[in-house]
C-alpha cells in the first residue's frame, strides 16, 4: 500500500471510530429511595435514549418523585421539539439536548405559570458509565426539575446524585 493509501485508510479509520463514539442507544429504568429530611422519598426514571451525533433518533424520560403525600413527575420526548448538540474528547462524549421552542412546549403541556423556560439536558458518556445532567424546569409543572442520575451502560445499575 502506498504512503498516501496508508494515510487515507488511517484517516477513515479514526473518522468511523469518532462517528461509533458519537453513538448512543439505550434504555433504563432506575429506582431509589431515600430519607430527606426525616421524609421518605421514592426517586423512579425510565428512559430511551437514541442518538447519532447530532441526529435524535429516540429521545424519552420520566423522571419522578413520589413522597408520602404527594409526587411529582417531569417528562421530556421528541414531541416537544428537541436539538441535539455532541461534542467527542478522547473517551468522553457529551450531547446538549434542548427546546426549540420551551414556551410553546411548556404550554402544551398545560403550564401556565412561569417556572423557568431553559431547558437543557446533557448526557455525557464516559467508557462504560452514562451520567445524565438536566436543567430543566420548563417541563415539570411544580417541580423544579428531572433527576440528575448515572447508569451503568452494561450492569443497568443507576446511581443517583446528590
Amino acid at each position: 500500500m502506498t504512503m498516501p493509501r496508508r494515510a487515507a485508510m488511517l484517516m477513515l479509520l479514526c473518522l468511523a471510530g469518532s462517528a461509533i463514539a458519537q453513538q448512543l442507544d439505550t434504555r433504563f429504568s432506575c429506582s431509589a429511595e431515600r430519607d430527606e429530611d426525616g421524609e421518605a422519598a421514592t426517586y423512579a426514571d425510565t428512559a430511551e435514549f437514541r442518538l447519532n451525533g447530532n441526529r435524535i433518533e429516540a429521545f424519552a424520560w420520566e423522571s419522578s418523585l413520589f413522597r408520602s403525600t404527594h409526587g411529582f413527575d417531569c417528562s421530556i420526548d421528541q414531541s416537544d421539539g428537541l436539538l441535539a448538540e455532541v461534542r467527542a474528547e478522547r473517551e468522553r462524549t457529551t450531547w446538549r439536548i434542548s427546546l426549540t421552542d420551551a414556551h410553546a412546549a411548556r404550554e402544551r403541556r398545560g403550564y401556565r405559570f412561569d417556572r423557568g423556560m431553559n431547558c437543557t439536558i446533557r448526557l455525557e458518556r464516559e467508557g462504560d458509565t452514562l451520567t445524565v445532567k438536566p436543567s430543566c424546569p420548563a417541563l415539570c409543572g411544580s417541580r423544579s426539575n428531572f433527576t440528575a442520575l448515572s447508569v451503568d451502560l452494561k450492569s443497568g445499575k443507576c446511581r443517583y446524585e446528590e
